[in-house]
């Protein structure tokens, strides 16, 4: 075999699964092989602090470019700040820790996958490499089996000529005009002058129009009377937001025998689409079982990610709320009233830790959404 185990895509989960199969099975051949030019790609993962344990915070902190004791929402009637911890990593932070962890020549970059197989991959120019496992992470891949939403966004991070005055990340400005579904910008302040102010919408399609929100982002930083200096990049994606599905077939329709990670594995939070704290999970998953061959490893990922599904299913009720039950353009509203809710109940639902008496509390009261659309959904559910 040329390799131990070959991690077929350099993204979040793969990268972090590489960095914690360096530090606790160094003994491992372990090997990357991204189509990209550089692992990680062009990506910021934010997540909340309490979404992972006091120990992953701690293992992944060298990830984390920035974090934040706050953070805070606007709608149009209801505005508020958390105390609770936000952080974000970045591609260049990611890319630079697996460099660091594994030798130059198992990072194989600029390396086209054209088929995958449970011990092996075969890229573009037709090479052939072996492993005990081949572990698939090159993101979501369509799919009939689940249904899916999107939230999708544009983003630029801006240099300002004056200070931007923010005190942590607003992570829903939902005052901005609604359109193409819940519209929100999300705003993350780098430095003193220096901000990542993304346009994003939950939004029945995954279309995206980037001169339209490219010209929204300049609208909305100038609307706060902010001046930009220079545009150090841009940065554009769609993530899952999911509504229901059958994780078996999901599974079943996969290349058979493949383990897989990430959003290949459907791994993500159902109302967010954030991937960080699951891809945490996973790593750690991965490096403590004890036979890392095709077989079991394959077994586990698959138990995981559908344990983990059916364990999520009110959170997937909660979106089919949110999409099937409201008006596109009043799809705000059940945010606004969301965020009224006690501290300590919003930092459980992000992380899914949601308790009985919570998941009931989120319920009681008149909906923000039709009435008989919202029993329509409940009575399908």
């Amino acid at each position: 075999m040329d390799f131990d185990i070959i991690l077929a895509g350099g993204g979040l989960a793969n990268g972090l699964t590489a960095l914690r199969l360096a530090t606790l099975r160094p003994e491992l051949r372990v090997a990357v092989v991204e189509a990209g030019d550089r692992i990680g790609g062009n990506h910021t993962w934010s997540s909340f602090e309490a979404d992972i344990t006091p120990a992953q915070v701690a293992w992944t902190a060298p990830l984390m470019a920035h974090s934040w004791d706050r953070y805070s929402i606007r709608f149009p009637t209801h505005e508020r700040t958390l105390a609770s911890g936000y952080r974000s990593a970045t591609s260049a932070r990611l890319a630079a820790a697996v460099a660091a962890a594994l030798p130059a020549d198992r990072l194989l970059t600029g390396c086209p996958i054209v088929d995958v197989g449970p011990t092996s991959v075969t890229l573009a120019d037709q090479r052939r490499l072996t492993a005990a496992a081949v572990i698939d992470g090159r993101g979501q891949a369509a799919t009939a089996a689940l249904d899916l939403r999107s939230q999708k966004f544009l983003g630029l991070e801006v240099e300002l000529v004056e200070p931007h005055g923010l005190g942590g990340p607003v992570i829903m400005d939902a005052t901005v005009a609604q359109h193409d579904g819940y519209r929100f910008v999300y705003t993350l302040p780098f430095g003193p002058r220096t901000v990542l102010v993304e346009d994003t919408y939950y939004s029945d399609g995954a279309d995206l129009a980037p001169d339209v929100l490219r010209a929204r982002v300049f609208e909305y930083i100038a609307a706060q009377g902010w001046q930009v200096a220079q545009v150090i990049r841009e940065e554009a994606g769609v993530l899952p937001i999911a509504l229901d599905g059958d994780i078996g077939a999901f599974w079943n329709a996969g290349t058979a025998g493949v383990p897989c990670t990430g959003m290949r594995a459907a791994l993500f939070n159902p109302i967010t689409g954030y991937s960080f704290p699951d891809a945490v999970r996973t790593a750690e998953l991965i490096a403590a079982l004890p036979d890392l061959s095709a077989r079991p490893l394959y077994a586990a990922l698959r138990h995981h990610s559908v344990e983990t599904w059916k364990n999520r299913k009110y959170y997937r009720f909660l979106n089919r709320m949110l999409f099937n039950a409201a008006e596109p353009g009043e799809r705000y509203r059940v945010l606004q009233r969301f965020y009224r809710l006690d501290a300590g109940l919003v930092r459980r639902f992000y992380a899914g830790q949601s308790t009985v008496l919570e998941k009931v509390r989120i319920m009681v009261g008149k909906p923000p959404v039709p009435l008989g659309r919202a029993l329509n959904v409940l009575l399908k559910s």
